[in-house]
């Protein structure tokens, strides 16, 4: 059996924690940020961790995982 390939649009937005979490960014940080306060802004800047049903599904796309 050939080794899993990784799917690189995946490991380019998801990172693994030690513990199996997947790491994410926050979306709405892009553009149109004139309208955004400063304290939403800031927010948006921490990573979140993935909800566990479609954490499930990016950890097939990862086999490192």
């Amino acid at each position: 059996m050939p080794k899993m390939k990784t799917h690189r649009g995946a490991a380019k937005r998801f990172k693994l924690t030690k513990t199996g979490k997947v790491k994410r960014a926050k979306a709405y940080k892009s553009h149109i940020l004139t309208k955004k306060s400063p304290k939403r802004k800031r927010n948006l800047r921490k990573a979140t961790m993935m909800a566990k049903g479609d954490a499930s599904n990016i950890k097939k796309l990862l086999p490192y995982a």
